[in-house]
């Protein structure tokens, strides 16, 4: 290789580098603009061909669209969120929410081997669990106030996020196509390898969003509401933990409702207990069976325990966006080493010719 082309190649990466270097800051925002491209794209098309062939305005009105389907409520539901869990922290501290009598009748209602058994544990007993659970949840709180006064703090840089995010959405829905040819060909693969990554990546996007997050939403919003109709306080901030927990396969909704309807039984509230394990198991819990065929389809479905282990890394490197990066990294991990598998197998059976 000769001198030239080295130094150009060394000159490509630092440039790639610097280049990813400056998106970081924006990186959400940039994978945000592109997940809603790939899930409205084929509005935009229909739009594109009704208004013949005028791609900026259908590409202004498909942004518009995304703002009052996606961006409008989701601003609302993180109002509401943060509204609620800062004055469900402020009941508690004014003692206006009395958390120790709470559990005081927990601990009443518990038959008591459970606190010889903690005993064992060398947990204390139930008095210090109390006091344990107590001083988590104030931390919780104290945790959530932090985290609106961080946001009111980062109001300028959010903006300038969503201006960035609205502004990339409009010129990838307008030159799409034209991005996606010009990524076809400069990925350094063969046109076979890079449809199917390419193809891989889209079908994984719409599947994990348009999927799993209106599943999660709908199990969110009914157990939300079951919560508000047994009377059972905070009855939003519980609903979006359901919506975020339903992402995770197996497990979900149930981490939070089994709980609840376990409290309403030992406290003595057997019918409202018996309303919410009817409200989990035969409405939340067959929600997935129903709806995530039809929406997420088989073909682009990763296993259970893949989707799990990688939605929860993900959020764990990646923050809330890590339930979209997460099982992306992981479909396109197998989807390399399907093809990587399948290239040796086609090189095994090639015939052998003999000099």
């Amino acid at each position: 290789m000769s001198i030239q082309r080295t130094s150009f190649y060394v000159l490509l990466a630092l440039v790639t580098i610097a280049f990813i270097w400056l998106l970081l800051p924006y990186y959400t925002a940039i994978l945000w603009a592109v997940i809603l491209a790939i899930i409205f794209f084929p509005i935009y098309k229909r739009l594109e061909r009704f208004l013949r062939g005028r791609s900026g305005i259908a590409a202004l009105l498909t942004v518009l669209l995304c703002i009052c389907l996606v961006i409008m409520p989701a601003l609302l539901i993180l109002g509401s969120l943060i509204q609620e869990g800062t004055s469900l922290y402020q009941r508690i501290s004014n003692n206006e929410v009395d958390l120790n009598a709470y559990l005081a009748r927990l601990q009443e209602a518990l038959p008591s081997f459970i606190d010889n058994w903690l005993n064992s544990l060398k947990l204390g007993g139930f008095a210090e669990l109390r006091a344990r659970v107590s001083a988590g949840v104030m931390e919780a709180g104290q945790s959530i106030a932090g985290g609106v006064l961080s946001f009111g703090q980062n109001t300028l840089h959010f903006l300038i996020s969503l201006g960035v995010m609205l502004y990339l959405l409009f010129f990838l829905f307008r030159d799409g196509a034209t991005i996606g040819r010009t990524i076809r060909h400069t990925i350094p693969l063969s046109d076979d390898y890079t449809r199917q990554f390419l193809d891989k990546f889209a079908a994984v996007v719409r599947a994990t969003v348009k999927g799993n997050i209106i599943i999660a939403l709908v199990q969110g919003t009914i157990g939300g509401i079951a919560f508000w109709a047994l009377g059972i306080e905070a009855a939003l901030l519980w609903g979006v933990i359901m919506t975020f927990l339903s992402m995770l396969p197996a497990v979900g909704a149930a981490l939070v409702w089994g709980p609840a309807a376990i409290w309403l039984f030992l406290v003595g509230f057997w019918v409202k207990g018996l309303i919410m394990v009817a409200v989990g198991v035969l409405v939340i819990g067959l929600i997935d069976n129903l709806l995530r065929p039809p929406l997420v389809g088989q073909g682009t479905r990763l296993p259970d325990y893949v989707v799990l282990i990688s939605t929860v890394g993900g959020i764990s490197l990646f923050g809330i966006s890590g339930f979209v990066i997460g099982p992306l990294i992981a479909a396109l991990f197998i989807s390399a080493w399907s093809l990587f598998t399948q290239q040796q197998h086609d090189k095994a059976s090639e015939p052998t010719h003999k000099p």
